[in-house]
């Protein structure tokens, strides 16, 4: 899953190698979903999509739009975004900073908490993190999104059922939807039970608007279980050729790493789910 993965654009979503991997990507949605979480207001316009961005170019869009908090640290759009594109660019601390500095201008707003929430999470805070997010939900207007960030984190910390209680929450009101069907299956992949996690995520990807991350994790529960032609399949899939031979390369090199998957394999011969 994604503390998070470090989100350059050539290098696959489930990078640091396979324990902490595993971990990130379970912070739901990953690089792929922080990219939708932009939001429109006073920051500077951007020249392109930031899915199609390059490391160099989320580089160069924190830039922009960080000089635009500076000038204003109290605009709310320019703050979300300015943190979430340094989450984006791997500078976790300093994007905790930013958010914190958020929310302390709107100590109510559920967006920002939610959104401190996971910087504080990706900056190994996650019992604040836990602590942060729960204050930002509601129990008469409770919030999809909120209540699988919540989840993410509990896995993190080794409470998995807890993790899928709140998973199927999240479910129950927002049903089939795939950023959250792929933090159940990394859940269970986290816990070594690899053909549930496959199920879960194979449902995920076929889901309307699945974006690549997911089919990526698809990928890494495929190859974990011995099938790597399958995986790289997957893995290849809706990417520019560049990008496709980086998360193959990585791929292969994680799975080779100490026999991971072999271990995970047999692991999951004792599972029942």
């Amino acid at each position: 899953m994604t503390a998070e993965a470090t989100c350059s654009s050539l290098l696959p979503r489930f990078l640091q190698g396979t324990a902490v991997a595993l971990i990130a990507l379970s912070l739901a949605g990953c690089a792929g979903q922080q990219k939708k979480e932009l939001t429109t207001g006073s920051i500077p316009t951007l020249s392109k999509p930031v899915q199609s961005m390059n490391a160099t170019e989320l580089s160069q869009a924190a830039e922009s739009i960080g000089q635009a908090y500076e000038r204003n640290p109290k605009d709310r759009e320019a703050g979300l975004n300015y943190a979430n594109l340094l989450r984006m660019t791997g500078r976790n601390e300093q994007a905790l900073a930013v958010m914190q500095q958020v929310a302390i201008n709107h100590p109510s707003d559920r967006e920002v908490l939610g959104a401190y929430g996971k910087a504080q999470a990706a900056a190994g805070q996650l019992e604040q993190a836990l602590a942060t997010i729960s204050r930002a939900q509601t129990p008469d207007r409770p919030d999809w999104k909120l209540k699988s960030a919540e989840g993410a984190v509990l896995d993190q910390l080794g409470r998995s059922s807890e993790a899928r209680l709140r998973y199927r929450e999240a479910l129950d009101l927002r049903p089939n939807e795939p950023s959250v069907l792929s933090n159940l299956g990394m859940s269970y992949l986290l816990t070594k039970d690899l053909r549930t996690a496959e199920t879960y995520l194979k449902s995920a990807a076929d889901q309307p608007g699945a974006d690549s991350s997911v089919r990526q994790n698809l990928a890494l529960a495929v190859g974990l279980q011995g099938r790597f032609q399958e995986a790289e399949t997957i893995a290849r899939q809706e990417l520019t050729a560049e990008q496709a031979e980086a998360n193959v390369a990585y791929l292969r090199s994680m799975l080779s790493q100490q026999g991971a998957w072999k271990q995970l394999a047999k692991a999951d011969d004792g599972n029942t789910n």
